[in-house]
């Protein structure tokens, strides 16, 4: 059985933040290597001109997915609402970026900040557990309003204390209970997270509509220990149509780096990882 899909990279592969000027740059390069996707990693909105970007797309024939980066600043969790008006502020802007783009949904672990990973009572884990259910039935209606949905995306233990798992990315779907809710997943925090890739995508279903990937060591897919052939039965089994896109950082950018840990260059050149990943999944998923 062939997997009815297309390729993506994300921009956070070569630069953060992303900007206009990123564009000149990036575009052309990833329509060349055969990409179908570019996933925009939105961290600032201002510093990025929806028209052009829109004008770029259509230049080089490349779809686009809007990825939200989410940091202490914007914290669905957070105790204060002031955070959270921040937060909505941010997430409405890039929805508004979605619809004018002509993507379908908004994707990113939006439920908390990433590096709120803490050893907390687990009755305030309820209560912020609680307030993202919240919070997020309001992006939901954001969302919606727009005819978009949400893909929300499970983090690794390092990065999130809330959402780790397919397991636990259901659930909140499920506490949520909006149509608009639907889920991301990534192979890197799947590989340490997750006991059967398999079942975590079978879990998923039908509500799994963006998949990034990357290898266990966050490097080139393909020259890792990633079980890929369990990859592609797993999305088999649920008929994904979505994008695979790959996703990695690079060291360039020192705040960046230190964010995701990265200490050093996971290949020859970010140019290489690219070209290299598309071909060893194509490979893989034809």
């Amino acid at each position: 059985m062939s997997l009815a899909i297309t390729y993506g990279v994300s921009t956070w592969l070569w630069t953060s933040p992303f900007t206009t000027q990123s564009i000149k740059e990036l575009f052309p390069k990833v329509s060349d290597m055969g990409f179908d996707v570019i996933e925009v990693a939105l961290e600032d909105p201002s510093v990025v001109d929806c028209k052009i970007l829109k004008t770029a797309l259509a230049d080089h024939n490349l779809k686009v997915v809007i990825c939200g980066a989410f940091g202490p600043a914007r914290d669905l969790t957070h105790e204060d609402p002031a955070v959270h008006a921040r937060c909505y502020s941010y997430i409405e802007t890039c929805l508004d970026y979605c619809a004018d783009l002509g993507t379908s949904f908004f994707a990113g672990p939006m439920y908390s900040a990433v590096g709120k990973a803490r050893m907390i009572p687990l009755e305030q884990r309820k209560k912020e557990w609680a307030r993202a259910v919240h919070n997020l039935q309001i992006v939901c209606e954001m969302a919606a309003s727009r005819g978009l949905k949400i893909a929300l995306e499970p983090l690794n233990r390092f990065e999130s204390d809330l959402v780790n798992t397919a397991e636990d990315v259901v659930r909140l779907i499920q506490d949520i209970n909006h149509p608009a809710a639907c889920i991301m997943l990534d192979s890197f925090h799947m590989s340490i997270e997750e006991r059967d890739i398999e079942n975590a995508i079978a879990l998923s279903g039908d509500r799994l509509i963006h998949m990034q990937v990357s290898e266990n060591y966050r490097g080139t897919p393909g020259t890792g220990q990633t079980n890929w052939a369990a990859y592609k039965r797993g999305l088999e089994a649920i008929k994904y149509n979505g994008a695979i896109s790959i996703e990695s950082f690079t060291t360039h950018n020192q705040e960046l780096a230190g964010a995701v840990c990265f200490w050093r260059p996971m290949a020859e050149s970010q140019d290489a990882f690219a070209a290299d990943g598309l071909q060893f999944l194509k490979t893989t998923f034809k």
